[in-house]
C-alpha cells in the first residue's frame, strides 16, 4: 500500500497544504497521506515555530473528517532537527509493510542536492512533486523517481497567514474554520 508523506511544519495548516494532500490522496495511484508535522526543520529558522503540539492539533482538527489523510507525530520522539532519509528508516522499521512515497513542492525538489543523503532518498523512494508558482522542475523529468503531478497550485502560505493575523486582518477561508477557532482560543499569532 503506498502512504504518502507530506512533510511540514503546519505553522498553521491551511487550504493549500490541504489541497495539496487530497489531490494526493484521491488523484494519485497513493492509498493514503500523512501529514509529518515536523518539530524542526534543519533548512529553517526555529525562531518564530510554534509549539510543536498545538501545530499538530491544528493539523488534526483540519483533517478531522478525511478518510484518506491522517495526521502523524513520528518525528516527535526523534532526535531533533528531522531529517527525512533518519525518518523514512523509522517509519520502515516501524510499518515494514507500507511503501512511503515523499511528496514535496517543487521549491524543495529544486534544493535537494542540499538534503542530508539525498541521493540515498533518490535511489529508494518515489518523489510525488507538487508545481510551484516560478519553480522550474524540467532537469528532474524524466528522472526514474520522481512523478511531477498536476496539484492545482495555490500561492498561499502559513507566513501570510500568520502576518494577516497579526496585523489583525480577517483570514477565513484561509485555513479551516476549527483550525481558526483554535488559534483565537490560544491567542496565536498576535
Amino acid at each position: 500500500m503506498k502512504t504518502g508523506l507530506f512533510f511540514g511544519s503546519f505553522n498553521p495548516i491551511h487550504i493549500g497544504h490541504l489541497v495539496i494532500a487530497n489531490y494526493m490522496a484521491s488523484f494519485t495511484e497513493l492509498k493514503e497521506v500523512w501529514l509529518v508535522v515536523s518539530p524542526h526543520n534543519p533548512l529553517k529558522n526555529k525562531n518564530g515555530l510554534t509549539n510543536m503540539y498545538d501545530r499538530l492539533e491544528m493539523a488534526k482538527l483540519a483533517t478531522e473528517n478525511s478518510e484518506k489523510i491522517r495526521v502523524s507525530d513520528i518525528e516527535f520522539g526523534l532526535p531533533q532537527p528531522s531529517y527525512t532519509i533518519d525518518t523514512l528508516t523509522h517509519l520502515n522499521e516501524k510499518y515494514p509493510g507500507k511503501e512511503f512515497v515523499l511528496i514535496m513542492g517543487a521549491d524543495n525538489l529544486a534544493s535537494i542536492k542540499k538534503w542530508k543523503n539525498y541521493d540515498v532518498l533518490l535511489k529508494n523512494y518515489q518523489i510525488f512533486v507538487y508545481p510551484r508558482p516560478g519553480v522550474d522542475v524540467t532537469e528532474w523529468e524524466n528522472h526514474p523517481s520522481i512523478v511531477i503531478t498536476e496539484t492545482p497550485q495555490m500561492d498561499i502560505s502559513s507566513t501570510f497567514i500568520r502576518k494577516g493575523i497579526k496585523e489583525g486582518k480577517n483570514v477565513q477561508y484561509f485555513t479551516p474554520d476549527n483550525v481558526l477557532s483554535f488559534i483565537e482560543s490560544k491567542n496565536m499569532y498576535r
